[in-house]
C-alpha cells in the first residue's frame, strides 16, 4: 500500500493568508480535553466577526494545516468571565497563541493532554509575550522536546575591583526561577519546559484577575491588543502593540499548527492573518 502524501507546512509568500474569514471557523478544528473533538458547550463560535472562545474548557481551536516562516499578526480582546476550568476564578485572564504545535492531538503534559507541544505565545493579564514550552509525548510515548535560546537580562561580576577574575553571570529571574528577555543579553539555552518573561514584566507580577504592572503594554480589559509572531526558521520574535518584547533562536519544533488556547477565561479575535516574512522591528 503507497504511504500518504506528507503535506508540507504552508509559508505565504507574495500574499496574506487569512486564517479567520471572519464569517465562520472554516480552516480550523476543536478540541476539548473532556469532549475530545466534540464542542457540545459550544466553546469555539464566532459572533459579530469575530471568534468567541467562551473559556468554558481547556483546549484549543486548531488550524486544519501547518504553517512556517510567516508573520502572524492577531488581535485579541478580553471577554467578561473567567471559569473554573484552569482554576481561573479570581485569576488572570489567561489564554495563549501555540506556534509549531506537532504532535496528536492533546498531547500536552500540561493540563493532562488539554494542550498540543509548542512553542507558546502567553496571552495572559500582564504576561501578553511571554514565551513558554510546552512539552508533550508523541504517538510512540516518547518525549516532545521544545527547545530554545534566548538572550536573556543578566550581568558578569567579579570578585575582585582591579582583576577581572572568577566572573560569575547574575541573571534576573522571577519568583520561579525564570529569565527575562533583553534583546542584547546573554544566551540561555531552555528545553523541555520553562519560560522567557517578556521585556518588561512587573517583577511582581501576581496571578490576579486584571493584573496590570506599572509597563504593561496589551490595552485594559475590554480594548483590543495586537500581538505579531515574527517565525522565520528557527527564530522568533514577538511584538505587542508595536514594541518588540521578547524573542529566540534555536527553536524546535520550527513548523506546525497554529493553536488558540482556552484556558478558562472568554476571549474574542478579530483578526488572525500570516503575512509573508519579514525582519521584525527592532
Amino acid at each position: 500500500m503507497a504511504q500518504a502524501e506528507t503535506l508540507e507546512p504552508l509559508s505565504p509568500t507574495k500574499s496574506v493568508i487569512k486564517l479567520f474569514n471572519g464569517k465562520d471557523l472554516s480552516g480550523f478544528y476543536t478540541w476539548l480535553v473532556d469532549t475530545k473533538r466534540e464542542d457540545p458547550r459550544h466553546v469555539f463560535t464566532v459572533t459579530n466577526g469575530m471568534i468567541r472562545i467562551s473559556g468554558e474548557g481547556l483546549g484549543y481551536l486548531s488550524t486544519d494545516l501547518e504553517y512556517q516562516n510567516y508573520h502572524l499578526i492577531a488581535e485579541f480582546k478580553w471577554g467578561e468571565r473567567n471559569w473554573s476550568w484552569g482554576d481561573r476564578i479570581g485569576k488572570a485572564r489567561d489564554s495563549g497563541i501555540f506556534l509549531h504545535s506537532i504532535g496528536p492531538e492533546g498531547n500536552s503534559q500540561d493540563g493532562n493532554g488539554a494542550f498540543k507541544a509548542a512553542i507558546e505565545c502567553q496571552i495572559m493579564q500582564g504576561a501578553v509575550g511571554d514565551l513558554l514550552l510546552i512539552r508533550g509525548t508523541d504517538t510512540d510515548g516518547s518525549l516532545i522536546a521544545p527547545r530554545l535560546n534566548a538572550p536573556v537580562d543578566g550581568s558578569k561580576t567579579s570578585d575582585s575591583l582591579e582583576r577581572l577574575t572568577h566572573l560569575e553571570l547574575h541573571v534576573r529571574r522571577d519568583a520561579d526561577g525564570w529569565p527575562y528577555w533583553r534583546h542584547d543579553g546573554y544566551s540561555e539555552k531552555l528545553e523541555r519546559w520553562g519560560r522567557v518573561n517578556w521585556r518588561d514584566k512587573a517583577p511582581d507580577w501576581t496571578d490576579v484577575l486584571d493584573f496590570r504592572g506599572a509597563k504593561n503594554l496589551e490595552n485594559p480589559c475590554g480594548e483590543w491588543t495586537r500581538v505579531e509572531c515574527f517565525c522565520s526558521g528557527n527564530q522568533i520574535s514577538i511584538v505587542v502593540n508595536g514594541k518588540m518584547v521578547n524573542g529566540a533562536v534555536g527553536l524546535y519544533p520550527s513548523s506546525g499548527k497554529i493553536l488558540l488556547q482556552c484556558e478558562g477565561s472568554e476571549i474574542f479575535f478579530r483578526r488572525l492573518e500570516l503575512r509573508p516574512w519579514k525582519e521584525a522591528p527592532r
